[in-house]
């Protein structure tokens, strides 16, 4: 019996829709530092040291979604906490009321307004070239990004959302809803299944995303790896 692609989102989505930014090999691979963050394996407790090194370099710390390898104590591997993957199985519902027509694709000319609310508001994993993982879309207000909501990884079938973000200023219009909306929407249209992942120590996020059709598949293990010092 084969795993759920989602059982293993950072792995499969390196060996699918971003195989061509991967590094690493057929046991682990990870995506480059300037990109994200995220370093998956095939299988847990994957015997993968040797490659670790050019994988990590000193400083660096990767994240990791379910499956860990096994590390000696060169490494810190520490679980952070258990994310809620959320996934909407079917198009959202769209009231009269729910107008996508402030919202913008986003590409490099916004790239400078799209790090510094990132940094505001989503630190750590959005990181210089981030956007080269899929589609981004923004609504901005007298000249300044409001929201944001992306893509990130992903497989041919499933499209993980992320950055959905509103800056302090523009908070309670609504925004973040019609991003999410306009974006489940539009890959359920382009045949693919939507998910996410959130803490469950963010209980509003939840809310809006159970109130627009996202339901709770499972808890997935969320983990940092390191080099320790030598």
């Amino acid at each position: 019996m084969t795993d759920h692609p989602l059982d293993n989102p950072i792995w499969r989505s390196l060996r699918s829709r971003h195989q061509a930014l991967a590094v690493g090999d057929a046991r682990v691979a990870r995506y480059p530092a300037q990109i994200a963050p995220f370093l998956g394996v095939a299988e847990d407790a994957a015997d993968i040291e040797d490659l670790l090194p050019s994988l990590l370099p000193p400083g660096d710390t990767a994240l990791l979604l379910a499956r860990t390898p096994a590390v000696s104590t060169r490494w810190e591997l520490r679980h952070i906490t258990d994310l809620a993957q959320m996934i909407c199985p079917e198009p959202i519902a769209v009231s009269p009321h729910d107008d996508t027509a402030r919202i913008v694709e986003l590409d490099a000319s916004h790239r400078d307004d799209v790090l510094a609310l990132t940094a505001l508001v989503y630190p750590h994993y959005f990181r210089p070239h981030t956007m080269q993982l899929g589609r981004y879309f923004g609504i901005y207000h007298d000249g300044r990004l409001a929201a944001m909501a992306g893509e990130r990884m992903g497989t041919d079938d499933y499209t993980e959302l992320s950055a959905i973000c509103t800056h302090p200023d523009f908070l309670g219009r609504g925004h973040a809803r019609q991003l999410l909306i306009f974006l489940s929407n539009d890959n359920h249209a382009r045949g693919r299944i939507p998910f996410l992942h959130v803490s469950h120590e963010n209980p509003r996020a939840i809310g809006l995303y159970e109130r627009n059709g996202y339901r709770m598949r499972r808890d997935i293990a969320f983990w940092s790896l390191r080099r320790m010092a030598e």
